[in-house]
């Protein structure tokens, strides 16, 4: 049950000694996380595999893995041609 007045509680499994600083880093990961799932799913078709075999969805998951690694690279690259 959520803390009154606490909007996003977290729960952590930590070493009490661990910095501030790095508490919070680990609390912003989530938008990136959450942000790359997305795209995974609705971008780079995630979700698509229909198939019935765990062989056939591991090359899916694979290829989609891939495509999302490529895109994510293309997108830090300073030198590739801006999207028209």
């Amino acid at each position: 049950m959520p803390t009154p007045g606490l909007d996003h509680p977290h729960t952590i499994s930590l070493d009490v000694n661990v910095p501030l600083r790095r508490l919070v880093g680990l609390a912003k990961i989530r938008w990136r996380i959450e942000h790359d799932y997305r795209e995974l799913k609705t971008g780079l078709g995630l979700d698509h595999f229909e198939g019935r075999t765990w062989s056939g969805w591991h090359h899916h998951v694979t290829l989609v893995s891939v495509a999302h690694a490529f895109c994510t690279l293309e997108r830090l690259n300073p030198k590739a041609p801006a999207a028209a």
